[in-house]
């Protein structure tokens, strides 16, 4: 179901089937501590999402790897860090040429908290310069409550915490470093704060939360809930009607 797969006269066709539905999935290249790989937030972003494509038939637009780790600093190295106004030219024009070819229900789905609002921009943008094109900003640790309790389980502020290093540990476990995950725990500073720090001023290591919690059971539900949970939203976004006729 990968959007690169079908060929240019097939894939009007496939689009018709899923009322002009597509996924697009956004992620980040950025430290995840000492314990995960650098390239944690695609790699959720391009599963769930390939995944979801397979059950619900909607093609899936090539992820993007970069996104907004700003935040992260330069203290860590490995982080990619693209400028909100990068990102949302970017996805405007993913978006301009994907309406281009048939789509008129696209899914941004994003497994990176600080993509949200560059993301939300370019939905915006979007909107307002194609009316017959409906757009979603959905973020992976929130496709429900149950998902959401399972990332905010051990911080506010989380990062390559418990939930994220437990996804690892059962479906890409060489991207994990078991001898470092008791030593990665540390806690979330933030939750006092007036202002919005950069990591490196809330974090020793890159890490908030607790990843020595992890477990391939957590992780193995956990996966499980988010595919079932964005499935469900996907399902009722083709179905989705305007609730009023454009005037």
């Amino acid at each position: 179901m990968h959007w690169g797969q079908y060929t240019w006269d097939e894939l009007p066709h496939q689009l018709e089937k899923v009322e002009g539905a597509a996924i697009l999935p956004v992620g980040a290249v950025e430290q995840h501590g000492p314990q995960l790989g650098l390239g944690t937030d695609y790699w959720i972003a391009d599963r769930v999402c390939s995944e979801v494509s397979q059950v619900t038939g909607v093609p899936m637009l090539p992820c993007l790897p970069y996104g907004c780790s700003l935040g992260h600093s330069d203290k860590w190295p490995g982080t990619i860090a693209i400028p909100p106004k990068v990102l949302i030219d970017f996805v405007f024009h993913i978006g301009e040429w994907a309406h281009k070819s048939g789509v008129h229900r696209l899914f941004i789905v994003n497994a990176h908290v600080t993509n949200h609002a560059p993301l939300r921009c370019a939905l915006e943008m979007l909107r307002s310069s194609y009316s017959d094109l409906m757009v979603a900003l959905i973020n992976t640790p929130e496709v429900s409550q149950r998902v959401r309790d399972v990332f905010f389980e051990d911080a506010q502020d989380w990062h390559a915490n418990a939930a994220e290093t437990a996804l690892f540990l059962k479906h890409e476990p060489t991207w994990v470093r078991p001898d470092k995950l008791h030593q990665a725990d540390d806690p979330d500073r933030t939750s006092d704060c007036v202002f919005s720090h950069p990591v490196n001023h809330t974090s020793s290591n890159g890490v908030t939360g607790t990843p020595s919690k992890a477990t391939e059971e957590m992780g193995e539900q956990l996966l499980k809930w988010m595919i079932e949970d964005l499935v469900q939203i996907i399902t009722r976004g083709i179905q989705e009607t305007i609730p009023l006729k454009p005037v």
